[in-house]
């Protein structure tokens, strides 16, 4: 189940066109794929991750040629974007062509499409010559993997094979973005900023009611077991030298741990975005192994370049996901 890159390539495309689950790495999180035109294999993804039926699913392209096959539009907005960011963390969200199965849609009237950089990803996509549904490879509602190792921890033998291709390099979710017309919208941030869309396709709004669904954008998400809480520095640092909690709390923070305190674990992760953005989900799934009964995360920083850290920081924080089975 657990092979090396080199060697399972050529069987994960056959797994893959068995209607079998590959999870695979992407330069954001390791994806559980399957065929994007097969229903019972991509029906294998929900029942796999325990996921809603409603939620849709990223459906991971070699190329932007393939657009075409699953979008019955591509604005020029939209072909700027996949011009500047692919192959990369961009998903785009498009008017679905007919022949999509609702169960990768959600049943909305989109579908969300990505050309992924990471090169065994690449090498996947092009060897089995379709299009490849995949969200993260985790349970509904966890934090997403990063190391092919998270993948066996989460899923088990609920997955076929597992493409072991390291440490995924941003380490969080693609930035997605709709491309309705001449309107884009900012539905999920990620490692590419808001600033960044704009430079390339102009204006971008933020969702309104009438916004599609969209993977990571419910309430509570991309949450360990254990409860996460946010605090500012200086009342983690009271908490964990002289609380009564104390010896019961995991930290994770942008400074080392201080002198006196009592904490159960620390976890220092580095201070800018993108360097935590890389750390974090790593540093979450330490945290939540510790024993520890509470995780308090430092706050970040206000600002654009912190939008996706704090997004999924917001969301892990929040306990109302149902229980994974």
């Amino acid at each position: 189940m657990y092979d090396s890159v080199d060697a399972s390539l050529e069987r994960a495309a056959h797994v893959l066109e068995a209607g079998g689950l590959v999870a695979f790495p992407t330069e954001t999180v390791y994806g559980l794929g399957a065929d994007a035109g097969n229903p019972a294999a991509v029906a294998r993804i929900f029942a796999a991750k325990g996921r809603p039926a409603d939620h849709p699913l990223i459906v991971h392209l070699a190329t932007a040629d393939d657009v075409p096959h699953w979008a019955r539009e591509f604005p020029g907005s939209a072909r700027a974007l996949a011009a500047a960011f692919w192959p990369g963390p961009l998903t785009l969200v498009l008017p679905r062509a007919p022949g999509v199965l609702d169960v990768v849609t959600g049943g909305q009237d989109t579908v969300a499409l990505r050309v992924p950089a990471h090169p065994v990803a690449q090498s996947l996509l092009r060897r089995f010559g379709r299009g490849i549904a995949a969200p993260s490879a985790n349970r509904y509602g966890r934090v997403s993997p990063t190391l092919a190792g998270h993948v066996r921890e989460e899923l088990g033998d609920r997955v076929d094979l597992i493409l072991d291709g390291g440490a995924c390099v941003v380490g969080l979710e693609s930035t997605i973005a709709g491309c309705d017309g001449g309107v884009v919208t900012l539905l999920r941030p990620g490692h590419i900023t808001r600033a960044q869309l704009e430079a390339v396709a102009g204006p971008v709004s933020l969702p309104g009611a009438s916004a599609p669904r969209v993977p990571g954008a419910l309430r509570s998400h991309y949450a360990p077991a254990t409860p996460v809480e946010l605090d500012t520095a200086e009342s983690i640092t009271a908490r964990c030298t002289s609380g009564p909690e104390a010896a019961q709390l995991a930290v994770l923070a942008r400074r080392p741990q201080p002198p006196g305190c009592r904490a159960r674990a620390w976890r220092a992760v580095p201070a800018g975005p993108a360097a935590f953005g890389h750390d974090l989900y790593a540093a979450l799934r330490e945290l939540d192994r510790s024993g520890a009964s509470r995780i308090l995360v430092e706050r970040v920083p206000p600002g654009e370049e912190w939008a996706a850290v704090r997004d999924r920081l917001e969301r892990a924080a929040r306990r109302d996901f149902p229980d994974e089975t």
